[in-house]
């Protein structure tokens, strides 16, 4: 019996990935850049054991196990990771061997937080490392086939998918503009407005806007080419400002596109456009881009900030959606946020805001740029001969 343990990242888009042309290889229509955030507060993590005992393949999702099936996203990354360990000639593990597989996330499942991505992410890292298989180009190519996004998550700050020209797929590849340690100060606030599963999931919600959206055409051949050597330029220089500018408003077109789509997919709600207009109306009064928005599929924002500026831009939050929850210790998630003094000048910016909603948010999560995949110790498994702990 060999088993290992490892915890993958989140990643959030800059430049959305939204639209597929190629359903089952999951080969997007656009490129799209997203920057990885720390394990530390958000992350998938993952134990896969192998035995020459195990009768079959099984696998637990939370606690709760899930069918194995055949023809499925999980079968075919397990599939294309045994080809690679054969072509390699890797010796550790035999792929005959069956594998019992436990994952857990830290963080909501299916509400718009990028939880399928951390978790084939950490699925096929944690493969990789059972069968000795190095990190590279062709590996991002297996964990985009479990979940578009995941090949981004096998790298750590800021990174590229590229969306290739080629029908097998193999030119589909993610690859690093920049490591962590290049921008360590970006930072993130979450503001989780709900945790939920989210209704219009986004394999069928890219389906229809493909089918019937005029507007993703547009995106993809006019829109997005030049933001993404706008951004990867603003990456590059430190430039929040061009780097703020184009999030948001790739955030914006992306859920225009959804809007488009025929039925319309609604992904942001009442307090999700709340958040757009404070934030527009902060970086007004701040007199530069001082917050950045970006929503996935789900109502949730993440606002991008330098580390500099989180302890101004949380008080701003916290005046204009007071939470009565705010003095919990369940309520401010991650980071610790430090105290600043003298800021007397910034805080009469925002003394005027006017309370938009109260009670909006079920907790905000602060974090920041982070690494990628890493492998754990044998005493953080989450299977005890080959069975989940709580079991």
């Amino acid at each position: 019996m060999i088993s290992v343990t490892c915890v993958a990242p989140v990643n959030i888009a800059l430049i959305k990935y939204w639209g597929k042309r190629h359903e089952d290889l999951i080969l997007p229509v656009n490129d799209s850049i997203s920057m990885t955030l720390s394990t530390d507060e958000l992350c998938a993590k993952t134990t896969v054991t192998a035995s020459e005992t195990f009768e079959r393949n099984r696998m637990w999702l939370n606690g709760e196990e899930v069918p194995f099936e055949e023809g499925s996203r999980l079968q075919r990354c397990l599939k294309e990771v045994h080809r690679l360990a054969v072509a390699k000639g890797s010796q550790k593990v035999s792929p005959s061997w069956k594998l019992h597989i436990a994952s857990v996330n830290n963080f909501p499942t299916a509400a718009g937080l990028a939880s399928s991505a951390a978790g084939y992410a950490c699925l096929v890292y944690s493969l990789s490392r059972l069968y000795d298989i190095p990190l590279n180009e062709e590996l991002t190519t297996v964990a985009r086939q479990g979940s578009g996004s995941a090949c981004r998550s096998l790298y750590g700050g800021f990174v590229q998918w590229h969306r290739g020209a080629l029908d097998d797929g193999s030119d589909s590849v993610a690859k690093q503009i920049a490591p962590s340690a290049h921008w360590p100060d970006m930072h993130v606030l979450i503001l989780v407005v709900n945790d939920a599963r989210k209704k219009t999931a986004s394999t069928k919600g890219m389906q229809q806007s493909v089918k019937t959206s005029q507007l993703i055409k547009h995106r993809v051949d006019q829109v997005v080419p030049d933001r993404i050597n706008q951004l990867r330029g603003a990456i590059a220089s430190h430039d929040f400002q061009t780097f703020a500018e184009i999030t948001m408003k790739d955030s914006n077109q992306f859920h225009a596109v959804a809007l488009d789509t025929y039925p319309p997919c609604v992904y942001m709600n009442d307090v999700s456009h709340r958040i757009v207009s404070f934030v527009h109306e902060y970086n007004e009064r701040m007199g530069s881009y001082h917050a950045a928005y970006t929503f996935d599929a789900g109502p949730n924002a993440c606002l991008y900030v330098l580390a500099e500026n989180v302890p101004h831009l949380l008080s701003a939050v916290q005046r204009v959606f007071p939470n009565d929850l705010a003095d919990g210790g369940t309520y401010l998630r991650g980071l610790p946020i430090p105290k600043v003094e003298n800021t007397e000048h910034l805080s009469s910016k925002i003394d005027s805001l006017d309370v938009h909603a109260k009670n909006a948010f079920r907790y905000i999560i602060h974090t920041k740029v982070g690494e990628g995949p890493r492998e754990l110790g044998a005493d953080e498994s989450l299977l005890l001969n080959g069975l989940p702990l709580e079991h």
